[in-house]
């Protein structure tokens, strides 16, 4: 066989390699059908998301997880930096991220599966601080605290406010106490303990809740729609036989401190 027949053939093959079952099932036998698999990333935000052991856990985890059973997905989960796992969800066509945040900007670039959890986006304070927030402009002028690539983050300073971004997102309570900043752009989930769970329920207090959103698992727009579809029927159902509460009743008492006040 001549060379260039033979790079020929090499590349093929390995362009078939890069695109997941689905992708490929136009050359595969008449009749098979592809099996999905998704590559899911999150990261890590206790209570929704965490590591326990080897395993990756938490109320959204453990959602995701049912939701892939009874939809019948295949699927792999790895816990990453939020700037790398939402990445991946953008950039590979097997790929979902959660817990994301929907938003106008957002909603065009990915398929959208859920919701799978609500919260708030709060202006969290020093206990011992004189500020008063009424509304979000009210804040303008002070050192926000962001989680970098986030939302949050994204949000504010497209509306011109100073933030001072962090790589972790609880790194912000630490910088809030040391003021280095004046707020911190929390994002929580009713009856969250994370902040007793480091220690600093005392310390730190909200002020101003300044939206209310919805988080979803985000996929690629790569994913079928058939898949897709599957996925949100079995949020559905999860969510009218109760599973969605009994997973998160199952982490109400998760959050003992791991730091002393």
């Amino acid at each position: 066989m001549p060379f260039n027949r033979i790079l020929i053939a090499a590349l093929a093959v390995a362009g078939l390699a890069a695109v997941p079952a689905w992708a490929s099932a136009s050359v595969s036998a008449p009749g098979a059908a592809a099996q999905p698999r998704l590559y899911i990333t999150t990261e890590t935000s206790a209570p929704s998301s965490m590591r326990e052991g080897a395993q990756v856990v938490g109320i959204a985890t453990d959602k995701v997880r049912d939701a892939m059973r009874r939809a019948g997905v295949d699927y792999t989960i790895e816990l990453l930096p939020w700037k790398r796992a939402y990445l991946a969800a953008q950039e590979r066509p097997d790929a979902c991220v959660y817990s994301t945040s929907r938003t106008p900007e957002r909603e065009a670039l990915f398929k959208w599966v859920g919701p799978i959890d609500t919260g708030q986006w709060v202006l969290m304070g020093r206990a011992d601080s004189k500020l008063k927030l009424k509304t979000l402009d009210d804040a303008r002028g002070l050192r926000i605290g962001t989680y970098n690539g986030d939302a949050r983050d994204g949000y504010l300073r497209a509306r011109g406010f100073h933030v001072d971004s962090a790589n972790e997102d609880i790194a912000n309570a630490a910088k809030l106490l040391l003021d280095r900043i004046d707020l911190w752009a929390a994002a929580l989930r009713s009856g969250s303990t994370i902040l007793a769970r480091y220690g600093y329920d005392k310390k730190i207090v909200p002020l101003l809740v300044f939206k209310q959103v919805e988080t979803y698992l985000a996929c690629n727009r790569a994913v079928p729609d058939a898949v897709i579809g599957r996925l949100n029927l079995a949020f559905e159902a999860m969510a009218r036989d109760g599973s969605s509460r009994r997973i998160e009743r199952n982490y109400e008492t998760w959050g003992q401190p791991i730091v002393k006040p």
